[in-house]
């Protein structure tokens, strides 16, 4: 999954067009000279001559038969110099660690950019403002705003969390870490208002937001004091006049805080409407709770709070698709959640009078509930006849919300093939410019990705499935294509064939065997069933079976699986993956293993 960069062959980096023909008598892919990393350790990948020792700073290291390497090694903080040395060759790498927290200042000053809030920010009258610094120990540190006095106290150690990727070496245990004090404290402000004065004697509220400005922060250290600006703006806003925001893109992505590292929610669809209830920097706080990047949005002028109420609620049925359609005065925020026999919907900022639901007896609903489970918020529970789901999708027309559920697919009964009429679209990862992972030698996942998925298309055609493919050749095609190709096509199935790697802290040399990814429900039986068949049917190890937020994974208009068929890295994964023979039992395993899936969820 994760790209490896160029390629290191005497030192230099060069392009990762070579191939596993074309190799030189000693390579090293894997990391490129002058590297970065935050990791505590690196790995190497490369390949020499099986003849002879490959040596790293004078260590010998343990190769494959075809003289394959991976091994990993400690970092220090700053640079490491590696020798790698095969007979009379000898290449020089270097791979610079980089610190994970801020450096403690020397003297009297804050750590280099280590003031927050760093962007302006926006919240609601009575909300907490917080605020912290690093400073050397045994200071006096505090925080000027609007005529208030924030004391900043110093923390104790702090638990740190590691990224995401640590889930896929197995070690994303929090950890406590020391670093430099850290001095915190927070404050609320409860005018909401302004103040504008309309004689000499009387004042009154003009119901717009308080600007109060950049806090200014105060450090005393040995009897001397020093302030400092703070680089983010400081708003109260005020509730009386919230500004709404429409989103603008066709499907807005909503999160659970201000960045992309914050997990994401049900997309917004077009011209949903919310009051702005907080910011910081580009994005907008939401008043059902969801962030949003600016970008993504409008601001109406001179628009009240989106509010609405619902009653009634339509059915129909178009070939293929049960629709169920919500009429509103104002297209409010939604969220989806679903499970095997279950699908909800809540719609925010409404209000229910809904006294007459139609639905007939329909392929996929039992029966249709609702609840008020909150002012202004109603819920819709869909009981569901079959256990899976096969895709949907959520849109605006107008002011009207439609969802639309799809049916499983259908099979002609004088079928003679097991896939007659099903439609497959199949995503080989990477192409272009985007080499992906790189294996020993140089040969890339892209090139990998698109043979063994030319072979799977293949097969499935033989058992007579119609298949799409994302591309057939080695072009770009980029993630937000890939994904609107099956919202367009509307497979019954999507697969996106990929081989994979790790973040630099795992451990090359060990880890093998195959992986799936699913993100929404529907697409859960799909993943572990593949998954449990081909390690079965071809005696692979077993990597595992992850949920995981991928852009491949994500739609809803189909179930949607990331493969990681192996490991790009690991030097014997790496022989059974390019071997052409292999490659074909893989796709034939895969197109069978289909075939059973199909048959346990179709019939």
């Amino acid at each position: 999954m994760k790209k490896l960069l160029g390629l290191v062959i005497l030192g230099f980096i060069v392009t990762s067009s070579v191939v596993a023909l074309a190799r030189p008598s000693l390579l090293v892919v894997y990391p490129p000279n002058n590297h970065q990393t935050n990791s505590e350790k690196i790995f190497f990948i490369g390949t020499a001559p099986p003849d002879g020792k490959v040596l790293i700073n004078g260590k010998a290291i343990n190769r494959s038969q075809a003289g394959h390497f991976a091994p990993s090694f400690p970092l220090q903080l700053g640079e490491n110099l590696f020798t790698v040395s095969h007979q009379n060759q000898q290449l020089e790498i270097k791979v610079t660690r980089l610190a994970t927290v801020a450096e403690l200042p020397q003297g009297l000053a804050f750590a280099k950019d280590s003031l927050i809030p760093v962007a302006d920010i926006a919240k609601l009258p009575g909300e907490l403002i917080c605020f912290s610094a690093i400073a050397p120990p045994n200071a006096s540190v505090s925080v000027n705003l609007a005529n208030q006095t924030i004391a900043l106290v110093p923390q104790p150690q702090q638990i740190r969390l590691p990224s995401n990727l640590a889930a896929l070496t197995g070690n994303n245990q929090p950890y406590a870490e020391s670093i430099p004090v850290r001095y915190e404290g927070c404050t609320t402000f409860q005018q909401a208002v302004s103040l504008t004065p309309i004689d000499g004697n009387n004042m009154i509220a003009d119901g717009k937001s308080v600007d109060l400005g950049k806090p200014e922060f105060q450090l005393t250290l040995n009897g001397e004091t020093i302030t400092q600006p703070g680089t983010g703006k400081i708003q109260i806003l005020s509730p009386a006049n919230l500004e709404v925001a429409e989103v603008v893109v066709d499907a807005g992505v909503a999160r659970t805080g201000p960045g992309t590292d914050y997990s994401r929610l049900t997309p917004l669809p077009k011209g949903t409407q919310a009051s702005i209830t907080g910011r910081e920097g580009e994005w907008l706080r939401l008043d059902y709770g969801g962030w949003i990047h600016s970008r993504e949005t409008r601001v109406l002028p001179g628009a009240i709070p989106p509010r609405t109420t619902i009653r009634s609620v339509g059915y129909r049925r178009i070939p293929g698709t049960t629709e169920i359609v919500f009429p509103l005065q104002v297209p409010v925020p939604v969220s989806v959640q679903h499970s095997d026999d279950h699908f909800t919907i809540t719609l925010y900022n409404t209000t229910a009078q809904t006294d007459i639901i139609r639905l007939d007896d329909d392929p996929l609903i039992s029966r249709l509930d609702w609840q008020q489970v909150a002012p202004e918020q109603v819920k819709y529970a869909f009981n569901l006849k079959k256990s899976q789901m096969w895709g949907y999708k959520l849109r605006y027309d107008n002011t009207t919300l439609i969802l639309a559920l799809r049916h499983p697919p259908t099979r002609g009964r004088k079928r003679r093939k097991p896939l007659s009429d099903i439609k497959i679209l199949l995503d080989p990862g990477h192409g272009g410019k985007e080499s992906g992972a790189v294996g020993p030698t140089g040969y890339t996942e892209k090139e990998v990705n698109l043979v063994v998925s030319q072979l799977l298309r293949d097969e499935l055609v033989k058992l007579g499935a119609t298949v799409v493919m994302t591309r057939d050749s080695d072009i770009e095609v980029s993630l937000g294509d890939r994904m609107a190709m099956i919202h367009r096509e509307e497979p019954a199935i999507a697969l996106s064939i990929h081989y994979n790697a790790l973040p630099d802290s795992g451990d090359a040399e060990n880890t093998k065997g195959i992986g799936t990814f699913w993100y929404h429900p529907q697409g859960h039986s799909l993943a572990v069933f593949l998954h449990n068949y081909l390690v079965k049917k071809l005696n692979r190890p077993s990597y595992g079976v992850f949920w995981n937020n991928l852009a491949l994974t994500r739609p809803t208009a189909a179930p949607s699986v990331l493969l990681e068929l192996g490991f790009m890295i690991n030097p014997q994964e790496f022989e059974w993956l390019t071997n052409s023979q292999e490659q074909k039992k893989l796709s034939k395993a895969l197109a069978q293993g289909i075939v059973e899936w199909f048959k346990s969820r179709v019939g």
